[in-house]
């Protein structure tokens, strides 16, 4: 039986949008923290509430030459890909059938709002039209097994 979070709400794919794109290329939007109503946290560029104390001691959100980067995102540091999104990165390319590395190289080559809207593509039930969550791997909303 796959693993199910009790969304706070319906989420569609429309709520994803810039803001919710993590300096390392993570979709906060697709986090278990953002979907689930146990916690409600907004991503990581917002403020503090909500938030485990992992990601507020994740040593990419705290990178103090991330702060003077102009777009705010990993790719523009002289040190990407770092050690620490390298291992991110495996994790989630094994576990959750995402690459950060490939978010940060599209969002380089596109542009953040092209990358948004294939996001809101991308992470749309076929079923029921939900927004996923990437750490489960059936939708939270209709239980549609991802292949």
């Amino acid at each position: 039986m796959p693993l199910r979070v009790r969304p706070r709400e319906r989420l569609l794919p429309q709520v994803l949008g810039p803001e919710l794109i993590a300096p390392c290329g993570m979709n906060c939007g697709l986090c278990m923290a953002y979907v689930r109503d146990k916690t409600g946290c907004l991503g990581c560029r917002a403020g503090d509430e909500g938030k485990s104390r992992s990601c507020l001691a994740c040593t990419i959100r705290n990178c103090k030459t991330l702060r003077w980067s102009e777009s705010g995102f990993c790719v523009d540091c002289a040190r990407f890909p770092c050690p620490r999104l390298k291992r991110l990165d495996v994790r989630y390319r094994t576990k959750y059938r995402m690459s950060m590395l490939e978010n940060l190289q599209t969002i380089q080559a596109t542009g953040i709002e092209s990358f948004v809207a294939s996001e809101q593509e991308r992470w749309a039930c076929p079923d029921c039209g939900g927004l996923q969550c990437v750490h489960v791997p059936a939708c939270v909303y209709c239980g549609h097994v991802w292949p």
